[in-house]
């Protein structure tokens, strides 16, 4: 495959351009290869050139070490015997690389911390110094937002939730009443915390929507991706615990709890009731039907769907095409005994061919 030129729109200039062996200094990682080289901007390790910092952390990519003309590569030490460039050696590349970002790239102050003069804020909120309210933002009753928070243009924010220090809410979010929001939590445009819950009874053609008493609780640093929506709780609250991290496009319905340190990717659906356990790491457009159990530790495969709880950490996967929903449910059934059932045909044909 020819190699992509370098287009100026795939490339990241740096705010702080250093040489490679300042970079391998700061981040604490072994240089192999020229540290004097200049390191300018940031690059795909199929789209770099010269005075490009790259990475590899995916196999699919391991054929454009031969070829690339990066400056410097950030990977692990099993690729280094491939990589014809200068390297720097890390146990976790991703990780180093963020932190490349972080010490090339410096994050762009917020400006002042003011109070746009076309929010409008209810006389008994109260908005702790250091913040920085936008403009056509609404804040309601009886809200309290703690020192150092950023609320981006128009977002609403309903009577009596607080949100911890150091949060940011970009622009346009939806915070519903009694909402708690910890500290240092990033929320994406978008996104809607506390809406209601889907909850409806029904008598006889008619469905009337049934109250959702409950609210959403957000632990500290959380984020939260554009247009994801966390339904409040029918009579207990919707909690997402500390360092969860939720892509774009998810739905959480009401009353799921998620566990610390979970990442979830996005158009996932989560239904109401479901309880998700900590550090798991689930794909995107994963289907998980309401009232289950979800150990620590599991990893979920993209677009999967979970009908059963699951009690054991491990990788799980799996969806089926849709059928009748008798058929489908004798089909799933037998689905889970297809191995056991392949051992007993092996073994079958085995004595038959030893009894010919």
């Amino acid at each position: 495959m020819a190699k992509v030129p370098n287009d100026p729109m795939n490339l990241a200039p740096v705010g702080r351009p250093c040489c490679l062996g300042d970079l391998a200094r700061a981040l604490k990682l072994e240089l192999f290869g020229d540290p004097a080289v200049p390191i300018d901007h940031l690059a795909p390790l199929d789209k770099a050139g010269k005075g490009s910092l790259t990475f590899l952390t995916s196999t699919q990519y391991r054929r454009f070490l031969q070829s690339t003309e990066a400056s410097g590569v950030i990977l692990h030490r099993d690729m280094l015997s491939l990589c014809r460039t200068n390297a720097l050696i890390s146990p976790n590349p991703m990780l180093s690389f963020k932190q490349a970002i972080d010490f090339l790239v410096p994050e762009v102050p917020m400006g002042e911390p003011i109070i746009h003069p076309d929010a409008v804020i209810d006389v008994r909120a109260s908005i702790e110094p250091g913040c920085q309210i936008g403009p056509g933002s609404v804040i309601g009753a009886d809200v309290v937002i703690a020192s150092g928070c950023v609320i981006g243009p128009g977002c609403v924010i309903e009577k009596n939730v607080r949100i911890g220090s150091g949060s940011r809410l970009v622009a346009q979010v939806f915070v519903g009443h009694d909402v708690r929001i910890g500290k240092r939590c990033f929320i994406q445009s978008g996104a809607r915390l506390g809406g209601e819950g889907f909850g409806f009874a029904q008598d006889g053609p008619i469905w009337h929507r049934v109250r959702q008493l409950g609210s959403v609780q957000i632990g500290d640093e959380v984020e939260i991706g554009s247009n994801t929506c966390i339904d409040r709780g029918a009579l207990e609250d919707t909690v997402i615990e500390d360092g969860v991290k939720l892509d774009n496009l998810i739905q959480v319905g009401h009353n799921v709890r998620i566990g610390a340190h979970t990442i979830i990717a996005g158009s996932t659906g989560i239904a109401g009731s479901t309880k998700i356990g900590s550090g798991c790491q689930i794909g995107g457009m994963v289907g998980i039907v309401g009232h289950l159990e979800i150990a620590d530790h599991v990893f979920i495969t993209g677009r999967s769907m979970i009908a059963h709880s699951i009690h054991e950490p491990g990788v799980y996967s799996g969806g089926l095409p849709s059928d009748s929903a008798n058929r489908w449910r004798r089909n799933s059934a037998r689905f889970r005994h297809l191995d056991e059932l392949a051992t007993r045909v092996y073994a079958l044909e085995k004595t038959v061919r030893n009894n010919s």
